[in-house]
C-alpha cells in the first residue's frame, strides 16, 4: 500500500509536468511557473545560528537559496525585496508532531471488563495488536491548512509527523508547512523515522501489556523475534516484524512521559544495542548526570506547568514542594541542558499555544539565543539527515525561512512572514511603521497622553488627560492611523477623530483633527517614550530559582551524601552472631564495610560517635514490598515472567525516606499477585536521592514472584474469561509453563535455531536452580500443591510469603526447605485468610523455618521493629531471634545474608543508631547508614523540616505574584503518590 501510495504521488508529479510542457490546455488561460529570482536585499541573515550577514543578501529560484552574502549578484529579471534592516532566521524544524494525522479514538473502559481481549485481533502480523511498525504517516496523512498557518506563525517551516498510536508507531514523513504547494511538492522524506512510546494502541483492546514493564518487555521481546525473523527462521508470514526490520536504519523515535521513561527507554535501548532519540518531559534538569548518561539526543518540550492559585491557605496545604519546585525550575531546564552539553532540540508540542512565550521565558532563564536557535534549526536538520537542505540558508537549501522585525527572542519583536519552500506567506505589513511607543498629542489646545502598545497591525491604545484615563479607539492599516477620543467630559458624548499619515519615522506624525463640535484643525504627535526603553517589569523578571535537590522535593539531597568512616563507640550492638548483643562496644565503619567489632578501637580519620545508652543495629531487611514502584502487576497474561520489576523502580517515592526514617535499608520489590507467575523482583537499598539503577543491589540473586489464590483466579475481578478461574487451574499453569520450558531447554541444546523467548528463559532459570521463588500464598492446600509441583520438577520454593497458615503445615515447609516471610498479626481482611493466627511465625520458626515478618505495606514497613516485637508478645520468642525476624531472617531468605543481616567483619555498613531498644515502641533511628553513607539523620531531618516549611513559603509568595501579575493559574493539585498493594492493577 505504502509503494502504491508513493508511485501515485510521483505519478501525479510527472504527469503535471508533462501537462505544462505540452499538453494542450482547454480550460483557461493561466500563468506558467515562475522561475525568476526573488532577492533579498539590505537584511540581517541567520545563516545558521554561528554565522550572522549583517546588512546581506539573500537569492532565491524555485524554492531553493541560489546565492547568500554581503554583497551577491542580482540575477537577471530578479525580483528585488528591501527588508530595510529585517532580520532573516531559517525557519524552524520540529521532530515530534502529529500534523495531519487524525489520532484514534480509544473505546474507554476497564480493560478486563466484560470479555477481555488476550489475543491479538489481526491475522498476518505480531502476536500483539500494539506493536505496529508498518503504520506508515503517509498512508494516513492529510494537510491542514489551518494548523500548518498556526505553526508557521510560530515560526517553524517543516514537521516530523507520525501516528501517535501504539508502542511501535511506524514510519514518520517530513513535511514542509507549504501550503500552496502539493503533497509532492511537500513531502520530504517519505519514511523519516519509526516512531515508539510506552502507551498502547487506541485501535486494540488486547489487555497485554498492561504496565509500563509490560511494554518494555513487550519491546525487547519484539527486537529478539525480529532478528529470529529477519534469519528466515519462522514458519508464518509476518507483516509487522517485516516492516520492523525495513525501519531498524531509520532514525529511532522515542515518544516518553515522564523523566523516569526517558531513563527507562535508554535502558531498553541500550539491551537492544539501539540509541534512541528520546521525547522528553521537560523535566530534565532533575537528573542531569544520568540524562546525559544515556549519550542520547532529546526532543524538549517547553509545556511549563502553571502557578498554584495559593490563595486559599487550606488548599495551600496540599501542594507538595516537589510541584511547586516544578513550576519554579522548569524554565530553565533548556538553559541547564546547554550547559551540560545534552543535545537536545525544541518541539511545540502540546505547547502550541505558548510556544514563543514559553521559549522566550526560557531565554530569560538564562537559555542562551543561540543554542535556543540551534535547537530549533540545525540541531533538528541533523538528526532528521537533512543538514545540507534544511535549518540553514546556505546555497542549495530549501529557502524556508522568516522575516523579524528584530531578535526572534525578544518580546517586541514581530515575526512578519515565513517563507516556505520559497512560498510567502504574510502575518503583517513588513511595510507598517511600528507606532508602539508613548506620545504627547495636541490638539484643539488639549494635551493627550496616548500609549499604543500590541501587533503593528492591531495595536492597542490607553489615553490620559489631566491624569484621567479617557476612552478611544485606534485603528490602524496602511501606514494611516484613526483614532477616536471620547470627552474628557463625561456628561458630554462627544468625539475627537484624529487622522494621520505615517511617514518611516514615526517618532512624530501630525494629521488633521475633527473636534466634537465639528471644528476642523490639525494636531501633533510626538514621542516621548519607546515601547522599547521602558519594557513590562512584571512580564520580564522572574523568580529566583531554587536549587535542585536529590530528588527533586521535600528531604532531598543539595548534593548526593558521600561514603565515610564512622566509629560508633560504647553502643549496645545486636549483632545477629555468635558474640549475640555486646554491651558497651565500638563499631567501626571504613570503606562502605563494617571494619571491626570490639572495645576500645579507634581509628584516625574516622567520624567518631558516641553511642553511649543507644543501640547500634544491622539495617532492617523488608522481604515484601511495593514500595518505590512505578507499577506492581503485568497482568495481560496468566504468565508475566519476562517482565522486571527493576524497570519500574521510582527513586522519588517518599516512601523511601520514610523507610529510613524507620530503620529500613533493604527490601525486595515485589510484582504482584495477578496472575499465577508473576515478574521478576528487584532487591534494594534504600538509598534516597539515587537513581533507580544506584538503588539496585549489585550482583544481587535472581528472585521471581509466584501466587496462589484468590488473586490469580481473579475471584474479585469484573472479568472471568482469563485462565485460570479455579485454584485447580492455578496448579496446571504452573505444570504447563515449566513443561514448556522442559521442552525449550532440550531445542536450546540441541543445537539447532531457536527463537529466544525472555519468558521461557525466564522459567527455565527457575526450574535450573538459577532464580528463587518467592510466592504469595494462604491456604494450606495450595501451599503443599505447589511445593509437590516444584519437586516434580526439580528444584525447591524459595519462601512463601504471607504463609498465613504456615503453621498448619510448617513440617512439611521446614522438610522442603523452604521459608516463611508472613505478617505479625494480620487476619480477617479476606475470606482466604480466615484461618490466621498471630502465633503463625514463632510456630514455624519452632519447627526449623527460616522466618521472617513482612510488611507488603508502605506504611508498616517503617515500624517493623515494632511488628518484630509482636512475636515476642504472641510466640515467646526471644528478643533477640525476633530482631532477627526482620534482618538477618530476611536477608538468608534473600541470599544476601554473606552481605547484610548481621553486624560482621567485612560485610555492608547498613546500620541504625537508635536511641533506644530497637523493639520498643518508643524507639527512633537517629542514624540510618547504607554502606557507609548518613542516608537518614534525626538532627538533620528537623532542619530539613524547617527548610521544607522555608522554601514552601518562598514558593507561595512567588505563585501569589504571578498571580497578582496577571499570569493564568491553575488549582492545587494533591499529587500523593498511590500506594502499591499485591492486588493493584
Amino acid at each position: 500500500m505504502r509503494i502504491k501510495l508513493l508511485f501515485c504521488l510521483l505519478f501525479s508529479a510527472v504527469t503535471g509536468l508533462q501537462a505544462q510542457e505540452y499538453f494542450p490546455k482547454n480550460d483557461a488561460v493561466k500563468a506558467q511557473k515562475n522561475t525568476n529570482f526573488t532577492v533579498l536585499s539590505n537584511a540581517n541573515i541567520y545563516v545558521d545560528p554561528s554565522t550572522i550577514i549583517q546588512n546581506g543578501m539573500l537569492a532565491m529560484r524555485n524554492g531553493k537559496v541560489t546565492a547568500v552574502g554581503k554583497n551577491i549578484k542580482i540575477p537577471a529579471n530578479a525580483v528585488v525585496i528591501d527588508l530595510k534592516g529585517k532580520t532573516v532566521y531559517p525557519s524552524f524544524i520540529d521532530l515530534y508532531s502529529s500534523f495531519g494525522i487524525e489520532k484514534p479514538k480509544s473505546e474507554g473502559g476497564s480493560p478486563y471488563s466484560g470479555n477481555p481481549q488476550y489475543d491479538a485481533g489481526r491475522e498476518g502480523y505480531y502476536w500483539n495488536d500494539h506493536i505496529r511498525p508498518e503504520t506508515s504517516a503517509l498512508e494516513n496523512f492529510s494537510y491542514n491548512k489551518e494548523e500548518a498557518e498556526k505553526l508557521r506563525k510560530l515560526g517553524f517551516g517543516v514537521v516530523n509527523t507520525h501516528m501517535p498510536d501504539g508502542i511501535v508507531r511506524g514510519t514518520g514523513i517530513l513535511i514542509a508547512l507549504n501550503s500552496e504547494g502539493t503533497e509532492g511538492d511537500r513531502m520530504l522524506d517519505e519514511e523519516s523515522a519509526q516512531y515508539l512510546s510506552f502507551e498502547k494502541s487506541a485501535k486494540s483492546k488486547q489487555v497485554y501489556p498492561s504496565s509500563k514493564m509490560g511494554a518494555m518487555a513487550l519491546l525487547r521481546q519484539t527486537y529478539l523475534d525480529a532478528d529470529w525473523y529477519a534469519k528466515g527462521n519462522a514458519d508464518n508470514k509476518d507483516l509487522a516484524l517485516e516492516a520492523f526490520n525495513e525501519n531498524k536504519n531509520l532514525l529511532q523515535i522515542f515518544k516518553t512521559d515522564n523523566l523516569l521513561d526517558e531513563l527507562r527507554a535508554d535502558k531498553v535501548g541500550d539491551e537492544m544495542g539501539v540509541q534512541y532519540v528520546i521525547v522528553g518531559s521537560g523535566k530534565e534538569f532533575e537528573r542531569l548526570d544520568a540524562i546525559k548518561a544515556t549519550n542520547a539526543a532529546f526532543i524538549v518540550p517547553v509545556n511549563y506547568p502553571e502557578p498554584f492559585d495559593m490563595e486559599d491557605p487550606y488548599m495551600a496545604n496540599y501542594a507538595t514542594l516537589g510541584d511547586m519546585k516544578e513550576w519554579n525550575q522548569a524554565p530553565a531546564n533548556l538553559k541547564m541542558l546547554s550547559e551540560k552539553k545534552i543535545p537536545y532540540t525544541i518541539t511545540s508540542h502540546d505547547a502550541e499555544k505558548n510556544f514563543r512565550e514559553n521559549l522566550l521565558k526560557a531565554v530569560a532563564y538564562g537559555l542562551d539565543k543561540k543554542d535556543a536557535l540551534a535547537a530549533l534549526t540545525t540541531v533538528p536538520a541533523k538528526l532528521i539527515g537533512h543538514e545540507n537542505k534544511l535549518g540553514t540558508l546556505k546555497e542549495g537549501a530549501w529557502a524556508n525561512f522568516i522575516i523579524t522585525s528584530g531578535d526572534y527572542f525578544e518580546k517586541e519583536t514581530t515575526i512578519y512572514e515565513n517563507w516556505v519552500q520559497g512560498k510567502r506567506e504574510v502575518f503583517e505589513d513588513i511595510g507598517l511603521v511600528n507606532l508602539n511607543g508613548t506620545y504627547d498629542v495636541k490638539v484643539g489646545g488639549d494635551t493627550y497622553t496616548v500609549k499604543i502598545t500590541g501587533e503593528p497591525s492591531s495595536p492597542k491604545a490607553e489615553v490620559s488627560t489631566n491624569n484621567s484615563k479617557i476612552g478611544s479607539k485606534i485603528n490602524y492599516s496602511n501606514n494611516w492611523v484613526n483614532l477616536l477620543l471620547s470627552s474628557p467630559d463625561t456628561t458630554k458624548t462627544e468625539y475627537t477623530r484624529l487622522s494621520a499619515r505615517i511617514s518611516n519615522n514615526a517618532k512624530t506624525f501630525s494629521g488633521k483633527a475633527i473636534l466634537g463640535d465639528g471644528t476642523v484643525t490639525s494636531f501633533t504627535a510626538i514621542r516621548t517614550e519607546d515601547a522599547s526603553e521602558k519594557k513590562d517589569e512584571k512580564s520580564e523578571e522572574h523568580s529566583e530559582v531554587l536549587p535542585v535537590t536529590f530528588p527533586n522535593m521535600a528531604y532531598g539531597f543539595q548534593e548526593l551524601p558521600k561514603q565515610q568512616d564512622v566509629l560508633f563507640k560504647n553502643a549496645t550492638v545486636w549483632t545477629n552472631e555468635a558474640e549475640g548483643i555486646m554491651e558497651n562496644s565500638d563499631v567501626l565503619v571504613k570503606n562502605g564495610k563494617i571494619a571491626a567489632v570490639g572495645k576500645n578501637l579507634s581509628a584516625r580519620g574516622a567520624t567518631v560517635i558516641d553511642a553511649t545508652g543507644k543501640h547500634l543495629t544491622t539495617g532492617i531487611i523488608d522481604e515484601h514490598s511495593h514500595l518505590s514502584a512505578s507499577a506492581v502487576n503485568e497482568a495481560g497474561h496468566n504468565s508475566s515472567a519476562e517482565v522486571q520489576m527493576e524497570d519500574v523502580v521510582d527513586p522519588d517515592d517518599i516512601g523511601i525516606y520514610r523507610n529510613l526514617a524507620g530503620g529500613v535499608t533493604t527490601m525486595q520489590l515485589l510484582h504482584g499477585s495477578a496472575n499465577p507467575i508473576g515478574g521478576q523482583s528487584a532487591i534494594l537499598k534504600m538509598k534516597w536521592g539515587a537513581t533507580p539503577q544506584e538503588m539496585v543491589l549489585d550482583n544481587s540473586p535472581k528472585f521471581i514472584k509466584f501466587a496462589l489464590g484468590e488473586n490469580v483466579k481473579q475471584a474479585n475481578w469484573d472479568s472471568n474469561s482469563r485462565f485460570p478461574q479455579t485454584r485447580m487451574g492455578v496448579e496446571q499453569v504452573f505444570v504447563d509453563y515449566f513443561t514448556r520450558a522442559r521442552e525449550y531447554e532440550q531445542l536450546k541444546k540441541s543445537g539447532k535455531p531457536y527463537r529466544e523467548d525472555i519468558e521461557m528463559e525466564t522459567i527455565l532459570e527457575i526450574i535450573n536452580g538459577e532464580r528463587f521463588v518467592t510466592a504469595h500464598s494462604y491456604v494450606q492446600s495450595e501451599i503443599n500443591m505447589l511445593m509437590k509441583v516444584a519437586e516434580q520438577f526439580g528444584f525447591n520454593i524459595n519462601t512463601f510469603t504471607h504463609i498465613l497458615e504456615g503453621y498448619k503445615l510448617a513440617d512439611k515447609m521446614a522438610e522442603h526447605g523452604v521459608g516463611g516471610s508472613t505478617f505479625s498479626d494480620w487476619w480477617a481482611y479476606k475470606y482466604e485468610v480466615k484461618d490466621a493466627i498471630p502465633q503463625n511465625a514463632a510456630i514455624m520458626h519452632n519447627a526449623g523455618v527460616t522466618v521472617a515478618i513482612n510488611s507488603d505495606d508502605a506504611e508498616m514497613s517503617r515500624r517493623l521493629n515494632q511488628e518484630a516485637a509482636k512475636s515476642v508478645k504472641y510466640g515467646d520468642i526471644s528478643e533477640e531471634e525476633a530482631w532477627k525476624f526482620v534482618t538477618l531472617n530476611p536477608a538468608k531468605l534473600l541470599h544476601i545474608d554473606d552481605r547484610v543481616g548481621s553486624i560482621k567483619e567485612g560485610k555492608d555498613a547498613d546500620l541504625v543508631l537508635w536511641n533506644a531498644h530497637p523493639l520498643s515502641v518508643y524507639a527512633k533511628p537517629e542514624k540510618t547508614i547504607i554502606e557507609g553513607v548518613v542516608y537518614f539523620d534525626l538532627e538533620r531531618d528537623q532542619q530539613l523540616r524547617k527548610e521544607v516549611e522555608k522554601q514552601k513559603n518562598l514558593l507561595t509568595s512567588q505563585m501569589l505574584k504571578a498571580k497578582n501579575n496577571g499570569l493564568k493559574t491553575q488549582p492545587v493539585k494533591n499529587s500523593t503518590k498511590e500506594e502499591m498493594h499485591c492486588d493493584t492493577l
